[in-house]
């Protein structure tokens, strides 16, 4: 527990012991599960937490409000990572009035029943009065659920962003946010770039000191870099000028391919890197690929298709909108070769791709002739 401001105080938990974040996402740092309350003349929280870690935050809250009673409990977020704590805290606090917009209690009654007595159902930029805080709502509809709202409190000029901003990554773990929230926004948001810049363009409007997300670091410091990321990743926008190389390869020798390829662009002054998608949480892959101007995708042929996890790889990309970015591809078949035709045939159906027109195939090994295409498929990435 720490003091965001002189008036707002952290409650949240660290929760360093799951593994999959949604079930599907290593999270090898684990994950925070953000919340907070405001003591005025009348004492708001901030969302609750994981059901894994409610005992602790309740506890946290009861230190922080050292006596008192909580007035208001505000959710900006029903998903359970952020809300399971509710029936929890109502039993312990049953008087206090929950605050939300329709959406909002809509899914609460279908998660936990009718639970709440007391329910405040307010509009977008409507105003919530503390006393000395006054607090206005941003509706953030499908960032990344339908019902999502931000709370900005006027006089600490903080903006409590829902998941908005977040990262993976506990905060005693005291990473860079830059990956991690990378990785975060592309895999948990990333699909949704249309209502994101819709709620950039609503706060791009308020005066932001504090940024609040509900996962990862309260950040208070140039604000302009984390919102000029979400705006690039939002209009689906390379983030850096390079070449992301994602390999499948069984025996080595698909991965020896995209290594001399890494190795050409390098020498050519080209920012280049690979990963290998067998040996790999997806997710990571698909951040990289959309850090990156341009993408190449190395598969072997197996069982007459792409390998699965660079089918999957891909099919991920195309949920996330992937777009605006030139493509390659490598393929390796000792018999019949069809990765790159199938890759292709599938990119194409993406919006704003440009396909490069070298295929290289590695015929069982990296051998003199598939040296040669590697260095045409360089010319092209260049």
């Amino acid at each position: 527990m720490f003091n965001v401001s002189e008036s707002i105080k952290y409650i949240g938990a660290d929760d360093n012991c799951l593994d999959l974040f949604e079930s599907q996402y290593e999270v090898p740092f684990g994950v925070s599960y953000n919340s907070y309350v405001c003591i005025d003349k009348k004492t708001a929280v901030f969302d609750t937490v994981d059901s894994r870690k409610t005992e602790e935050w309740l506890s946290n809250l009861e230190e922080a409000l050292n006596g008192r009673k909580p007035d208001f409990l505000i959710i900006s977020h029903v998903e359970p990572d952020h809300s399971a704590g509710i029936p929890a805290f109502l039993e312990k606090y049953p008087q206090t009035v929950i605050v939300g917009n329709e959406r909002t209690f809509l899914l609460l009654d279908r998660f936990y029943g009718k639970i709440g007595v007391d329910r405040l159902v307010i509009k977008e930029n409507e105003e919530l009065d503390l006393g000395a805080h006054k607090l206005t709502f941003v509706f953030a509809n499908m960032v990344h659920w339908p019902e999502v709202m931000m709370t900005y409190d006027r006089t600490d000029k903080v903006l409590f962003s829902a998941d908005a901003f977040g990262k993976f990554g506990a905060l005693s773990h005291n990473q860079d946010w830059l990956d991690e929230a990378r990785r975060y926004y592309i895999n948990i948001v990333g699909k949704y770039g249309n209502p994101v810049q819709a709620v950039l363009k609503k706060i791009s409007a308020l005066e932001i000191n504090t940024i609040c997300p509900l996962h990862g670091n309260i950040l208070k410091d140039n604000l302009g870099y984390y919102i000029d990321k979400y705006n690039v990743w939002s209009k689906y926008l390379p983030e850096e000028d390079g070449v992301f190389i994602a390999y499948a390869s069984i025996y080595g020798n698909t991965a020896n391919a995209s290594r001399e390829l890494c190795n050409e662009l390098l020498k050519r002054g080209i920012k280049a890197e690979t990963l290998d998608l067998t040996r790999c949480d997806l997710s990571y892959a698909v951040a990289s690929a959309f850090k990156y101007s341009r993408l190449v995708i190395a598969s072997v042929t197996y069982d007459g298709a792409v390998m699965p996890c660079a089918e999957a790889f891909i099919n991920r990309l195309k949920a996330k909108n992937y777009c605006n970015r030139k493509v390659g591809f490598i393929q390796n078949g000792s018999w019949a070769p069809s990765s790159a035709k199938l890759m292709r045939t599938t990119f194409e159906s993406f919006k704003n791709i440009t396909l490069c027109d070298t295929d290289v195939t590695v015929n069982s090994v990296v051998g003199r002739e598939t040296l040669s295409q590697i260095k045409k498929l360089a010319d092209e990435l260049i």
